[in-house]
């Protein structure tokens, strides 16, 4: 669980970044910045706004040899240890960054590093640096009141509204390579961002294999379950599967698959779909694993509970109770009309 509501900006530092392959340059502040209140609460939610609106998927330093190796991992450790580093080291960070921006893609812009504290991650407050960058420049109006008329300025400027790169590197996981969150709104540079400069890997934590194994279901449904039985099945089964893990703190699979497989014809389905698709999910070997709840909840809004007919008509399932489409839903086949049909049973209408 994680709450930005309550961090607090301890220290900025502003440089410019050129791109390395037109022989832009990179320009380092020699200074932290001075920050006042007013351009503290604009930048605190230019820098995190979009943390609070994107879906929790942790990152960790990654190297092939060690972590300690990574180019960021140390600098960033000793900006924990030593908060008075943290100018410095952002100079060194910025030419890192610098050192990653030689495709002709990659935009000049201005990176600010950023020390907060009071971060709420997982019920703890941890402190984090931010690693933010602007590139796009935007046309704004400035108007100027003239003796008679206003004369309208046309300048460009960074839209506060709309973080282009950004990364918060938590005081938390240090020895797996802390627990980093990134963004990227644009996307012709993919890899740059990501890969180039943060180096990362996925953290296979309980969030992440709990949001991988329900995907893995999802495509199992509509893969093997839809084919071999109807859409109400795959849409039944996956009720099932997410109410399974929504009741429990932890997974087992031969469990999970004894409750939620309706036809146990398709658990050996189920295990050779999973030795052959697995490892695109990282679930190759997962067969047990604490269950993350934020996850669930958050697949459960994914999820498609709707059965689409060719007749303009929709049926939606419920996933809180489910026991309601098996006893209540029946398919059949009417031979004078040469159609399949549903049948509803219930009592009365509710009142919308």
């Amino acid at each position: 669980m994680l709450n930005l509501y309550p961090s607090q900006i301890e220290s900025l530092s502003v440089h410019r970044v050129g791109n390395k392959s037109r022989n832009e340059g990179v320009f380092l502040s020699n200074e932290p910045y001075l920050l006042n209140d007013e351009i503290t609460g604009i930048l605190k939610e230019y820098f995190l706004k979009p943390f609070r609106e994107k879906e929790e998927n942790y990152f960790r330093f990654a190297n092939e040899v060690d972590v300690e190796f990574h180019p960021l991992f140390d600098l960033i450790s000793d900006m924990f240890v030593n908060p008075a580093s943290a100018h410095e080291n952002s100079k060194k960070i910025a030419a890192h960054l610098f050192d990653q921006s030689n495709h002709p893609h990659i935009k000049s812009g201005e990176v600010y590093i950023v020390h907060f504290s009071d971060m709420v991650l997982d019920n703890q407050k941890v402190d984090a640096i931010g690693i933010f960058k602007s590139e796009l420049k935007h046309d704004f109006l400035q108007f100027s009141e003239g003796e008679n008329n206003l004369d309208i300025i046309i300048q460009q400027g960074v839209n506060i509204n709309k973080l282009d790169k950004g990364a918060i590197i938590f005081n938390t996981n240090r020895e797996e390579g802390y627990k980093i969150l990134s963004v990227d709104s644009n996307r012709y540079d993919t890899k740059y961002w990501l890969e180039n400069f943060l180096s990362v890997d996925a953290l296979t934590d309980e969030n992440f294999i709990t949001k991988k194994y329900l995907k893995f279901c999802q495509d199992f449904a509509k893969d093997v379950v839809l084919p071999a039985e109807d859409k109400k099945q795959e849409v039944m089964f996956m009720n099932r599967a997410v109410n399974h893990f929504a009741k429990n703190d932890d997974f087992e699979e031969t469990n999970f698959l004894n409750e939620v497989m309706d036809n146990p014809e398709l658990i050996p389905e189920f295990k050779h779909y999973k030795t052959e698709k697995g490892p695109k999910y990282h679930i190759e070997d997962v067969s047990s694993f604490p269950i993350a709840n934020k996850a669930v909840t958050e697949a459960r809004k994914k999820i498609k509970n709707v059965i689409n007919l060719d007749t303009n008509i929709q049926i939606k399932m419920d996933f809180v109770n489910p026991e309601s489409a098996e006893k209540f839903v029946e398919k059949g086949w009417d031979e004078e009309k040469q159609m399949y049909y549903y049948l509803v049973y219930f009592n009365k209408e509710e009142k919308s």
